[in-house]
């Protein structure tokens, strides 16, 4: 090769070598691109098949009772139910939320979602699902504390949801042991509520404690709500006679300041836990739900009450 020819030739191989560079940069840079676009999603194997949902998600609508949950994840919150308006546990983190239902379409589009959770068979599922990605969970399908750990995986907080309940577990297992010392371990305890002038009473999945005394703490339910409540959940019963379904301690939840003429009752002072001072009052609103800030309400409530 002649020796002109060799600069001519080397800032060809240059140019060329350049031109490689700047392509792989610019191929390096689309896929970072669509790495970074991916990172901001994740896949949600629901009950119906995987959902695309955000990793990080900003604005959430709640159309059911799993608030709790998604405030304990430090996740905002923009929509939520009634019931959940009326937890006085929740009222600092949703003073800016909106109350919406699921029919509520256009006031849902209007809060610009990016993520909406809520309770398989509801209505509008389908125009839900094209406002923002839409997990449906239904209700009792995995325990309550499972139920945490799911939501923690559609908001991407799997890890922080599984330390929370296993702290939980041992802390309420620990005064379990101490609250069977202290009153027995053949001692019963009854959850009992009135709500619109009707009376019920419940197992051990349906809020209002149940799960920490029963589950948790393993004390005894009374044998007669055992018989007609454990099965369904819960069971609506006559105030008369809810001293056969009272055990030696009850937990009984009012709403809408029905106090009063309860406590004025007949059949309330009869109650052989009131005349012992084993029946332990409680706000229902507060009570109501299992999410983890209402079941730390809960355990907190307990100990205070039977370890007095």
């Amino acid at each position: 090769m002649k020796k002109w020819l060799l600069p001519m030739f080397m800032i060809v191989v240059l140019v060329l070598a350049a031109c490689g560079n700047k392509e792989d940069n610019s191929k390096k840079e689309d896929e970072g691109a669509n790495e970074s676009s991916s990172a901001d999603t994740i896949t949600y194997q629901s009950e119906t098949g995987p959902i695309e949902v955000p990793a990080n998600p900003k604005r959430v609508v709640v159309l059911s009772s799993f608030v709790g949950d998604l405030l304990q994840l430090g996740v905002n919150v923009v929509g939520i139910d009634s019931w959940a308006a009326d937890n006085p546990n929740f009222k600092d983190a949703i003073k800016d939320a909106v109350v919406v239902e699921n029919t509520d379409i256009e006031k849902i589009i209007e809060l610009d979602p990016d993520l909406i959770i809520g309770l398989n068979g509801i209505e509008n599922a389908d125009k839900l699902a094209e406002i923002a990605p839409t997990v449906l969970f239904t209700y009792g399908k995995v325990d309550y504390l499972q139920q945490f750990i799911e939501i923690g995986k559609v908001v991407n907080k799997e890890d922080e949801a599984t330390k929370w309940v296993a702290d939980f577990k041992e802390r309420a297992a620990k005064a379990g042991s101490e609250i069977k010392a202290k009153i027995g371990e053949d001692a019963t305890v009854t959850v009992a509520e009135m709500f619109n002038k009707q009376m019920y009473v419940y197992g051990d999945n349906w809020g209002r404690g149940t799960e920490i005394l029963y589950q948790e703490m393993g004390l005894n339910m009374a044998e007669k709500v055992k018989e007609d409540a454990l099965k369904p959940g819960y069971f609506a019963i006559s105030t008369e006679v809810l001293n056969e379904y009272a055990g030696d301690y009850v937990i009984f939840s009012t709403f809408n300041g029905e106090e009063t003429s309860i406590e004025n009752a007949g059949w309330y002072k009869d109650l052989d836990a009131v005349k012992n001072g084993h029946l332990f009052k409680v706000n229902g609103n507060a009570f109501y739900f299992n999410d983890p800030i209402t079941l730390e309400y809960q355990l907190k409530f307990f100990k205070e009450k039977f370890l007095q």
